[in-house]
């Protein structure tokens, strides 16, 4: 059991690790000045869309797969509130993710491929680019509250087991504050 629960946590830390990087590199190449021409800017827009198909929206499946999954390989994750509120977090990050950053993505591209084609106006992207910043920083913003939750584990909630009982923690309490807090609980 131990070797499945590194596995799952190693395929969440890595998955996080991609989501954030895949944002990034997002982010970047939307604030490179503009192509000079249409047809270098639908390749800017087809090199982001390969970064959302191929990076993002995967590393955002397996972070959130893995998620669920140690909460089944580790069974006192269940009991712990900020486990919930990362599970609660990861369904605002998928949302983001597959309706807004990888939608805009595919939708950017074709439109810029209108622009090359001359049938779209050169401004046909304005909006969306200011609907597309707003959307990338707010899911930055959900994917890193995701890690520090995950690094920090602060005791926000604790739910009560099926026989009514408290749960207790995962470890030993580290002082007598906490052990206080844990009898108070």
């Amino acid at each position: 059991m131990q070797t499945k629960r590194k596995l799952v946590k190693i395929g969440h830390t890595a998955a996080s690790a991609g989501l954030v990087g895949g944002l990034l590199a997002y982010m970047a190449l939307l604030s490179v000045n503009a192509p000079e021409t249409a047809a270098g800017y639908e390749q800017l827009r087809g090199s982001i869309k390969v970064i959302s198909d191929w990076v993002i929206f995967p590393s955002l499946a397996i972070a959130l797969v893995s998620g669920i999954l140690s909460m089944v390989v580790h069974t006192p994750f269940q009991d712990r509130g900020w486990v919930w509120i990362k599970a609660a977090l990861g369904i605002l990050m998928f949302k983001g993710v597959l309706t807004v950053v990888n939608a805009k993505a595919s939708y950017a591209a074709a439109v810029a491929a209108d622009i090359t084609a001359g049938t779209a106006a050169p401004d046909a992207l304005d909006e969306l680019l200011q609907l597309e910043w707003g959307t990338l920083w707010v899911v930055l913003a959900i994917t890193l509250a995701n890690i520090v939750l995950g690094v920090w584990r602060p005791r926000i909630v604790r739910f009560g087991t099926a026989s009514g009982t408290k749960a207790q923690p995962a470890t030993a309490p580290a002082n007598d504050a906490d052990r206080a807090a844990d009898k108070a609980a």
